[in-house]
């Protein structure tokens, strides 16, 4: 089941949902960065001139209703405030939003959403219009959701939103028999997915798929690294070696290893020095349980994750139902019967019990189709 999505709200005028729609794209602006915390965009508004914007940058930074009503100052009494979500009102790192937003005067606040946060959801509201402050929710409420669908996702259902990538031959194979598998999808597919990773909060794949390709799972425009999301392997046995490339020494914990507490304490204490960070895992019979394994994620904050592969995992995650969305890049050519699937086993034995997503859209991408299909 995906997070709850609200209707479309008529709430608020025309002008405040045209700001609305402006908050939400400054939001944007950090997708990818703000884990675990949503994305926010802010604007303080007056005689339908804009006075001070600002959004929420990464997680640490400044909220972006504090920084939109620091840069306005005086300037924000009298005027009308647009957020894409409720403020908080609980002390992280940054004091609760809310109480910036009660001194700085402001006679009007229009936020898109209520915060799904329990420590938040609806005390704001209720403490703004108890100050006198006129309150209008639910402005553009299903982009506001769509937005944060990972924070949502992580706070209701209490797992991360998954999207899975695969790039696929028209027959469903992912390498040829010898194994070679680069590049199937052209160009713009592969810009495609590195688009998607800029937009996760992390990247996952299978440990054969890591020990295989030896990918460094960064997100790329052209030969450039522009963002390092947070590499995650599944891997029960700890198999991945001290010298794969996603791991790094340097930045120590940003890889994560999804293991069995009865993996080698010689292993763990290889790939600790390499950098990784090791997070034990249930067993389900043999294999790790991907439900419990996605509690964790969501425990330990990831909000979005872009699952590359391989075969098994992808097959284990739709059948577990943690799939969301499924990104399947389908290029113009054939391999056979004796290449690599895309996908290991969904144990389906009549058409009944076969997968079958709510909606379907497909596209162009160079040559490619490119399928989105959504659970």
């Amino acid at each position: 089941m995906r997070p709850s999505v609200a209707k479309a709200s008529s709430a608020g005028t025309p002008a405040d949902r045209r700001w609305l729609r402006e908050a939400l794209r400054l939001a944007a602006r950090a997708r990818g960065l703000t884990a675990p915390n949503p994305m926010v965009g802010a604007l303080v508004v007056r005689a339908g001139r804009r006075i001070a914007a600002g959004h929420h940058l990464r997680d640490g930074a400044a909220h972006a209703e504090a920084v939109a009503l620091a840069r306005a100052g005086s300037a924000a009494r009298g005027a009308t405030l647009y957020l894409n979500l409720e403020p908080c009102a609980h002390h992280g790192r940054t004091p609760p939003c809310v109480d910036a937003v009660l001194a700085s005067g402001v006679r009007r606040v229009v936020v898109g959403m209520r915060d799904p946060d329990p420590r938040t959801a609806g005390r704001s509201l209720t403490r703004l219009r108890r100050a006198g402050i006129e309150v209008v929710v639910g402005v553009e409420e299903e982009a506001c959701r769509r937005l944060n669908r990972g924070f949502c996702s992580r706070l209701e259902r209490a797992r991360p939103f998954t999207l899975l990538k695969l790039a696929t031959s028209l027959d469903g194979r992912v390498a040829t028999r010898s194994g070679e598998s680069r590049w199937i999808s052209s160009p713009q597919s592969r810009a495609a997915g590195h688009a998607l990773r800029r937009s996760a909060d992390a990247i996952a794949v299978g440990s054969r798929t890591a020990q295989i390709d030896d990918p460094e799972l960064t997100a790329r425009r052209g030969d450039r690294v522009v963002q390092r999301p947070r590499r995650i392997v599944v891997d029960s046995r700890l198999s991945l070696a001290p010298s794969a490339r996603l791991l790094d020494a340097s930045d120590p914990g940003r890889a994560w290893l999804l293991t069995a507490a009865r993996a080698p304490a010689r292993r763990r204490r290889a790939l600790e020095a390499a950098g990784a960070r090791i997070l034990d895992v249930p067993l389900r019979g043999e294999h790790l349980d991907l439900r419990a394994a996605w509690k964790r994620l969501a425990k330990e904050g990831v909000n979005e994750i872009l699952v590359e592969g391989g075969g098994g995992l992808a097959a284990a995650l739709l059948a577990a139902g943690l799939v969301d969305e499924l990104h399947l890049f389908l290029a113009p050519l054939l391999i056979g019967g004796d290449g690599a699937a895309a996908l290991g086993s969904l144990g389906v034995d009549a058409l009944a019990g076969a997968l079958r997503p709510r909606a379907l859209a497909v596209r162009r991408s160079g040559p490619d189709l490119w399928m989105v299909a959504e659970w």
